[in-house]
């Protein structure tokens, strides 16, 4: 299987978390899919900063999320497009539900803080295999299904190939338009001329080259993260300089180099010798 060609924004659809994120950052466009897929509706959303607040926290290898957006109700909507199918999505979405509680409640806080929360997936599949348009889950009583835990939050994920269930006629377009077909209501028209605006504006342009960098340079980081990990397991089981060139397929000069910065730094971590590196030797 050959190597996967990375997109260009031309290329990209509203089924890729950049465009998806792009699109969606207009309240305009926003705010009905939310009112769609809750069956409610909403009088304004903002968007508050909690991506800054990750990447102040974990810097560029910290998560992206697509969108993040609060009502005039104090409710917190995290909206995700999921084109890759993830083994492990439930605890996917407990992670963003954890990024979303820990950015609301401040240390020392109550917990009463913590404000209602909807973590909302959108598949461009069928995660579950039932057929459903949508699957929804929140924590009730296994002994008593009808006594809610009253936690305040829930789980919603969209299949865009659904055919059981139901909902609006407005809200099936909206999925087969993400799912590939052409737009048919007046929405989903907003919506594909919102992704050729943000295809032709050079601010996305701009942010999209941006990403682009920051995810080489977090693959790049992560292979000599990798490649250190492999240096120290290496000498602890006696393996010898000619050894791990040869079995890393790197030069002896690299692996000298790792021994020596660590010698010189045993405070470093892992990352801190790859980052090194990559200034040394990039």
């Amino acid at each position: 299987m050959g190597k996967r060609k990375k997109k260009t924004i031309e290329e990209l659809t509203i089924s890729d978390d950049f465009m998806f994120g792009a699109v969606m950052s207009n309240p305009k466009l926003c705010k009905p899919l939310l009112e769609m897929i809750l069956g409610v509706r909403i009088k304004k959303i903002e968007y508050p900063e909690l991506q800054k607040t990750i990447d102040k926290q974990y810097g560029s290898k910290g998560i992206r999320l697509d969108v993040y957006v609060e009502d005039d109700e104090n409710t917190i909507y995290n909206i995700e497009i999921q084109a890759t199918m993830f083994k492990y999505m439930a605890k996917r979405m407990r992670y963003y539900q954890g990024l979303i509680d820990l950015n609301i409640i401040d240390k020392g806080e109550e917990y009463s803080s913590l404000k209602k929360s909807f973590v909302i997936f959108i598949c461009t599949y069928d995660p579950f295999g039932e057929g459903r348009y949508v699957y929804t889950f929140e924590n009730r009583c296994l002994e008593n299904p009808d006594m809610s835990f009253g936690d305040d939050t829930t789980k919603i994920i969209l299949n865009t190939e659904g055919t059981v269930g139901d909902i609006s006629e407005e809200l099936r377009a909206t999925l087969r338009y993400i799912a590939g077909d052409g737009p048919k209501t007046e929405y989903t028209k907003e919506l594909d001329n919102e992704v050729v605006d943000v295809r032709k504006s050079e601010k996305w342009r701009r942010e999209f080259m941006t990403l682009l960098m920051r995810d080489k340079e977090n693959k790049k980081l992560g292979k000599y993260e990798n490649m250190v990990e492999a240096i120290k397991n290496g000498t602890i089981r006696g393996l010898s300089v000619i050894d791990l060139s040869g079995i890393l397929g790197v030069s002896e000069d690299l692996v000298h180099a790792v021994l020596d910065c660590m010698a010189a730094h045993p405070d470093w971590d892992n990352e801190d010798i790859a980052d090194w590196l990559i200034q040394e030797y990039e």
